[in-house]
């Protein structure tokens, strides 16, 4: 069964873990498919601990009561004033493993061709999570890698490779893209993603002599969508982050019309 949404549906968003893993795996399978036969498109991973730091955090760790050793009265100070005394709540790290994919060079001693890297909030809240791939962007930059960066959830900032500002209004859309191409190192493509509309194909660059392959973003999301089962969310739940004005009056509309509300 079809997401409601004629693109990416902005629900999933509570299930990105389990939607960021598959959609990696399954873009290197379509990717796979196209390469050449020295290149091999290969599911990498980053590690990093998460804590929950805020209400705008997407992931959460369970919060632990410490018992604290006496009540306030028994506490006294040097005025004869008692100190009140903490209620001690510890918030557990969590341990994140990201995934992104490499498109590798298998006759030039493994080199990297192309990054791909499908955002997750920890990547554009504050934390670990975002200095991380701060640094690999840098990574990037200071080679000839392709980096090809795809931004399809609302929450955070924007911290794609170009910076928010430089992007015109008509390319400030819901979601967005960002290809960086090694061969031009200042030179950067960004795609509109609007919320509306279907789902583009992204052009996956690779080596200079090679032809880019088509990378169909909606096809990917459609699968994550239908094998993970997601018919049934809860399409009357508010969403976090919520939509405009404008966006929230043509969703409300949609899933109406689809039975969903």
């Amino acid at each position: 069964m079809a997401s409601p949404f004629p693109g990416m549906d902005p629900y999933l968003e509570a299930h990105w873990r389990s939607v960021h893993t598959s959609f990696i795996v399954y873009a290197r399978d379509r990717i796979q498919e196209r390469l050449p036969s020295d290149l091999r498109a290969e599911v990498e991973e980053r590690v990093f601990v998460e804590f929950a730091l805020g209400t705008e955090r997407s992931f959460r760790p369970d919060v632990h009561v410490v018992e604290t050793g006496g009540q306030a009265s028994d506490v006294p100070s040097a005025s004869g004033v008692a100190t009140a005394q903490p209620l001690v709540l510890e918030l557990p790290p969590e341990e994140v493993a990201e995934r992104f994919l490499n498109i590798i060079d298998i006759g030039s001693g493994r080199q990297v061709v192309t990054t791909l890297e499908l955002l997750s909030p920890s990547n554009k809240l504050p934390g670990e999570g975002q200095e991380k791939f701060r640094q690999k962007q840098r990574e990037c930059l200071s080679s000839r890698v392709n980096l090809v960066e795809i931004d399809l959830v609302r929450v955070g900032k924007r911290v794609l490779l170009v910076p928010p500002d430089s992007v015109p209004p008509s390319h400030r859309t819901t979601y967005q893209a960002c290809i960086r191409r090694g061969r031009r190192p200042w030179a950067a493509e960004v795609y509109r993603i609007p919320l509306r509309e279907r789902l583009p194909a992204l052009p996956i660059p690779l080596r200079e002599a090679d032809a880019d392959i088509p990378l169909d973003l909606q096809e990917l999301i459609d699968r994550c969508y239908q094998n993970g089962r997601h018919e049934g969310l809860d399409y009357t739940a508010a969403l976090d982050p919520p939509l405009g004005a404008a966006d929230a009056a043509w969703a409300d509309a949609l899933l109406r019309s689809s039975g969903k509300r």
